[in-house]
């Protein structure tokens, strides 16, 4: 057998055990529209724009969707209880090693979880496709205090600057996340890299993205492969209004940034009205995850 097949059976198999994990602890299965009316507010990822039906003289524009998060999440709002999608997922400017305009996404959600309890259920995944390795789990603080000797969460604006600068790297920032997320990647995990899977959770409340936030943290993890990021997720914010915020807190940021913007999706924040269940989700990259699999 050609070691090019012997991947692709592999693969399937690593779809298959995923999916078979989540049957057997009733998860229901789902797909939802790639093609999205507005585009990420993400400040982070860029939507790819698409044109549809002009040979019909009603084009109109979409935007692939870069996860499925919100169609899911409509999907929570209306009772469906605990679902999981793997899909393609689409993002525009992404190059590199690891980064790529396309590649596939397990992203599930677990009603009346927190995110320490999808923590633990994301351990029995891993065991359930033959990765038992010894697992780490650091909050954001610790980590960086471990590790860099600093005090992540009481950092100021300038504190942060001046560490940037005494490490040799660009202090020129506006926003204290980003100045925490160049730290976390220079400092944080080369050192990650001698560590089968970590799990790093609490991350500062500038980074809370669409987490809950409790006092200095925001209820958010990921997963780390031997250093290599592999899983995103949160205990989620369950009002309409909480994503409005969110989302325009994004869009305001993505402006100063003289990025791209859109409108936001009015439908979704509709179908919020009653709010989330009170839940868990996260976003897996499963070639990332197959790649470290294989290692």
């Amino acid at each position: 057998m050609s070691n090019f097949k012997e991947k692709l059976i592999h693969y399937q198999y690593l779809i298959r055990n995923i999916r078979d994990f989540f049957y057997s602890h009733n998860v229901v299965e789902v797909v939802t529209p790639s093609l999205l009316v507005s585009p990420t507010t993400d400040v982070y990822i860029d939507s790819i724009e698409v044109s549809v039906n002009h040979a019909l003289s009603k084009s109109s524009k979409f935007y692939l969707h870069t996860s499925p998060e919100l169609e899911m999440k409509r999907l929570l709002s209306r009772g469906s209880g605990d679902i999981f999608q793997i899909c393609q997922v689409f993002r525009d400017n992404e190059h590199g090693n690891i980064n790529s305009n396309e590649f596939t996404m397990l992203e599930y959600y677990r009603v009346g979880f927190d995110m320490h309890q999808l923590i633990d259920e994301i351990k029995d995944l891993l065991i359930a496709l033959g990765k038992d390795d010894a697992i780490k789990q650091m909050s954001y603080a610790q980590v960086f205090s471990d590790i860099a000797k600093i005090d992540i969460l009481n950092s100021d604006f300038e504190d942060l600057k001046n560490i940037l600068e005494s490490h040799g790297l660009n202090s020129d920032y506006d926003y204290i996340e980003d100045m925490q997320m160049v730290l976390f990647v220079h400092l944080i995990e080369p050192k990650l890299k001698t560590i089968p899977v970590c799990f790093i959770y609490d991350f500062p409340k500038q980074q809370a993205a669409l987490a809950q936030i409790d006092g200095l943290v925001a209820h958010r993890f990921e997963m780390f492969i031997k250093g290599t990021e592999i899983a995103n997720g949160y205990q989620e914010i369950q009002t309409s209004k909480e994503y409005r915020d969110r989302f325009e807190t994004e869009l305001d940021k993505r402006k100063s940034l003289s990025k791209s913007i859109g409108s936001l999706d009015e439908d979704f924040l509709d179908d919020l009205e009653d709010g989330l269940p009170p839940c868990s989700g996260v976003a897996i990259g499963i070639d990332r995850l197959f790649t470290s699999l294989s290692l």
